[in-house]
């Protein structure tokens, strides 16, 4: 696969974050997609806890200055770069002072989620959207990697079907990142914008858990792979009857099956044309 646009949309990235399953593939499978001749950007949370001064970020003045509006609260976005310099790869930061400035990525010290979990998730989902279209780059696939990411696929689908970002495809990996709890009983108030109605979430508002947060983005993904060995088994399910809908990469070591997720991309991309 050459000269295909693939924008990676990430929970966690090494070197930014301590390694595991999410942050060592979001590291190393968008340098490789590149170094087989695509075009890649990639995205993370510019969370508390990453250096900014040893890892050389910088704010990038023209992408930044946008306000998002959720639940009539306007939080302004703020976009930083850094570079992997081994890699030739560029890495963008969603920032935010009042969702990202925590020590923590998505529990406290004690271990409790944070309150607005739901918040900080659709404040980066529209945040990652609307920089890639001030940046004028168009992917031809866009790939989620964890459930930090999984409200993407509902904002690209239904809130930007007008948009010239509606022909991208999307691919949810999946992961062992279970959170517990639920999230805000006014999640659904926070969604219901323009062009998404109470019937698009229903999914997600049966009951806004982890596992129906899951099962919501696979709904609105063209392409789901297997991020991790083990996923749990009502998810699984869900994901096999859904076998004439999506396509689907089973479990792939990373170290060794690069190429596969490559074909996989091209075989989404040719499915659609």
């Amino acid at each position: 696969m050459k000269n295909a646009k693939i924008l990676f949309v990430c929970s966690e990235i090494a070197p930014y974050l301590p390694e595991n399953d999410i942050s060592t593939i979001c590291r190393q499978l968008p340098q490789t997609i590149q170094e087989m001749g695509n075009e890649i950007r990639t995205f993370v949370p510019h969370y508390g806890c990453i250096n900014d001064r040893r890892h050389q970020l910088h704010e990038v003045i023209r992408l930044s200055g946008i306000n998002l509006i959720i639940d009539d609260n306007d939080h302004p976005l703020l976009i930083k770069v850094a570079s992997i310099s081994a890699a030739r790869m560029q890495v963008y930061f969603i920032d935010n002072e009042d969702f990202f400035r925590r020590k923590y990525l998505f529990t406290d010290d004690a271990g409790i989620p944070f309150a607005d979990n739901d918040e900080r998730a659709i404040f980066y989902a529209r945040g990652v959207l609307e920089t890639v279209k001030k940046l004028q780059w168009i992917p031809d696939i866009i790939h989620c990697h964890g459930w930090f990411t999984y409200m993407v696929p509902l904002f690209l689908k239904i809130a930007y079907k007008d948009d010239i970002i509606k022909s991208s495809k999307i691919i949810l990996s999946l992961y062992n990142d279970k959170f517990e709890g639920i999230f805000s009983d006014a999640l659904d108030r926070k969604l219901i914008s323009k062009n998404i109605k109470s019937k698009h979430i229903e999914t997600l508002m049966e009951k806004p858990d982890y596992e129906h947060l899951v099962k919501f983005a696979v709904d609105y993904s063209d392409g789901i792979i297997f991020g991790t060995k083990k996923i749990g088994k009502r998810i699984n399910d869900y994901i096999r009857e859904r076998e004439n809908e999506k396509l689907i990469l089973e479990y792939q070591d990373i170290k060794d099956n690069t190429q596969n997720y490559a074909n996989f991309y091209e075989k989404l991309l040719q499915k659609h044309d």
